[in-house]
């Protein structure tokens, strides 16, 4: 985390183009080296298409263009193998696993990408604040996050999740409390050494609001950061959701979710061991799959490596 920090906070093209009075490359122009350096990258091309993949299929099951309903039990075909009417076979009530796994995925990324947006937007203005105000600011936000940066994520989330009502929001909500500190920390660092920066100095000179400056030359030099931020966060809080629902305390049911999935079928595997293997494997291609974007975001994102390819 510290080292992505480093790599990309103090030195974006904008913030290197302002401090030494060169104009700043077009952004049509950074934007297609940067999406080019993420095609030739293994990783990043990898993680895409395993999460284009997976997006398409929790599509599919939102709009109901699954072959089965993911909730509708059939005790005569349950417990059968994979075949042409059931791709991932059947659970032990006959439901379909693999329109089950579908919507299963469909949740999780909802979860997901709830938690995760509303811990980037208040983790980052909180890191803003604290690295450009310092003193009391900086104190109180450093204090809260030291506090819950005391806390294993996953005990502090299963503290959360068992307070609030269970549905996918609130646990989307507890989701994101234990992660708004990781962008809290993630932002800070870069902004302490912005806010030293020329050209941040002459516009706080010259008169411009503390809040202008942040939103005009604070705030841009720090997007890539957490972009590459966000893809991480993404298949840590999928893998946070799926163990809360493997702990009971994830969608309550009938909702299919990945983690119940694989806690009601820890008794079938010696018997039906497609009702477990197919939903375990869907989670590690999500966790693999964003892991591996945020590789090849951060390599794309990383200055050093545009024009030496």
């Amino acid at each position: 985390m510290s080292e992505t920090t480093q790599q990309l906070g103090d030195q974006t093209p904008q913030a290197a183009a302002q401090h030494t009075g060169n104009p700043p490359p077009p952004v049509g122009g950074a934007t297609r080296e940067r999406l080019s350096l993420l095609l030739r990258s293994p990783s990043g091309m990898v993680g895409m298409v395993l999460i284009t993949v997976l997006v398409l299929l929790s599509l599919a099951a939102a709009f109901g263009l699954v072959p089965h309903d993911p909730l509708a039990q059939n005790p005569p075909e349950r417990l059968q193998g994979p075949s042409s009417a059931h791709l991932f076979g059947t659970d032990q009530f006959g439901r379909d696993v693999f329109s089950r796994v579908a919507s299963g995925v469909a949740n999780s990324m909802l979860i997901a990408v709830v938690a995760v947006a509303f811990a980037a937007v208040v983790g980052t203005l909180a890191g803003v604040v604290a690295g450009f105000y310092r003193g009391a600011p900086d104190g109180v936000i450093s204090g809260i996050t030291n506090v819950l940066f005391a806390f294993p994520p996953l005990l502090l989330a299963l503290a959360l999740a068992s307070v609030f009502t269970r549905n996918w929001f609130t646990i989307a909500v507890a989701i994101a409390i234990v992660y708004v500190p990781i962008f809290i920390r993630v932002t800070r660092g870069p902004v302490l050494s912005l806010r030293e920066v020329e050209y941040v100095r002459a516009a706080v000179s010259t008169g411009q609001s503390r809040a202008m400056v942040m939103l005009r030359h604070v705030l841009p030099n720090i997007t890539s950061i957490v972009i590459v931020q966000v893809t991480l966060s993404l298949s840590w809080a999928v893998l946070t959701e799926a163990s809360l629902s493997f702990l009971g305390l994830g969608s309550p049911p009938p909702a299919p979710s990945l983690g119940s999935m694989i806690f009601e079928a820890r008794t079938l595997v010696s018997i039906a061991p497609w009702t477990m293997l197919f939903p375990g494997l869907v989670v590690v291609a999500l966790v693999v799959g964003l892991n591996l974007l945020g590789d090849g975001l951060r390599d794309a994102l990383d200055p050093r490596n545009r024009g030496s390819k």
